[in-house]
This record gives structure tokens, sequence and C-alpha cells, in this order.
């Protein structure tokens, strides 16, 4: 387990270790260029956050799924469903390093973010772990989808009440999500 936590840290402090040695080593760099490795680094932080969150989701679901199937072949569309629903809070990550990119022209285009101010950089920080931290429900939901998973299994006709139980946890992940576009779009205005 100390292994995992590790490695957890690691991939949290690299991207910021990263940037600070980049800032430090080119005096001359500017508040734009500044402003975009944080974009970055946020893009960096809700991808890999929300992405690890999902993937230990995923493979609790999937142990499940895998021996129900084994056992039921014919449950595997709905135990699938079950499986997939951890997977959704790396989506949100995705949409909102893609937004962040685009705001901050770094996908081509022009800037729509101001990028000449540090608070946007910071801001954009906080977006990213906002998205990051709620997609780790995505840890809980595998949890609740493996148990719906093994019920659908014994009776076939739970799965859309394991549906139901297993979307609630991502609830967290929607409105982190959501506050993240109101910020990204009212307070940033990656739109211009």
């Amino acid at each position: 387990m100390f292994g995992k936590k590790a490695i957890f840290i690691a991939m949290l402090l690299l991207p910021l270790l990263l940037v600070m040695s980049n800032a430090t080593a080119q005096e001359k760099t500017t508040q734009e260029e500044k402003t975009q490795s944080m974009v970055i680094l946020a893009c960096t932080l809700a991808m890999a956050i929300a992405g690890i969150g999902s993937a230990i989701g995923l493979s609790l679901g999937g142990i499940s799924a895998s021996a129900v199937t084994a056992e039921k072949p014919e449950v595997f569309s709905r135990v699938l469903i079950l499986e997939m629903l951890p997977m959704t809070q790396t989506i949100y990550a995705f949409i909102t390093s893609i937004l962040l990119l685009l705001g901050a022209g770094l996908l081509g285009g022009k800037a729509g973010m101001n990028l000449a101010s540090p608070a946007t950089g910071i801001s954009s920080i906080f977006i990213g772990l906002l998205v990051g931290l709620t997609g780790l429900s995505a840890i809980n939901q595998g949890l609740i989808a493996s148990a719906s998973i093994t019920a659908t299994g014994r009776n076939p006709e739970v799965a859309a009440r394991g549906i139901i139980f297993a979307v609630m946890p991502e609830t967290v992940a929607i409105f982190g999500f959501l506050v993240a576009l109101l910020v990204l779009i009212l307070g940033l205005k990656i739109f211009g």
C-alpha cells in the first residue's frame, strides 16, 4: 500500500516540480508563459487524479463483472454498464482540460482568458484540483458498482436499481465539474 501512495504523491508533485524548475531556469519567462504553464499543470492534476480514481473504480467493478459473466454470460450487457460508470469522472477531467487549454490558447487560436494575470494561473490549478479530487468519487462508485454487479449475477432484475445506487457517488463529481465550468466560463472567461 505504501508503494501506491508514494507513486500517487510522486505523480502529483512531479508536474509541480517541473513547472517550478522551468520557471526558475528561465528568468525571462513572461507572465503569459507562466500562466500557460500553470494551465498545463491544472490539466495534469485534473487528469491524473480523476484518472487514478476511475482506474481504481473500474478495476473494482471489472473484477466482479468478470466473475459474474463467467457464471452468467447472459447478463454481460447489464454488468458492463455498471462496470463502466466510474469512467465518467475522467471524462469530466478531460472536458475541463480541453476547456482550460482552449482558454489559454494552447490548442491554437487566441487565448480567451487573461494570461497576464497570475490569478488566472492559480485559479486554473484550483479548477484542476477541484475536478480531480471530486473525481476520486469513482473509487466509491466502483465499490457500489461491484456490489451491484454481484447482486445482478444473483438476480438480473435488480440491475437498474444497482445503476441508480452506483450513480449516487457520481453526483459529487458532477457538482465539482459544474462549479469548474462556472468558474471557467464566468470567472476566467475562457471564451473571451
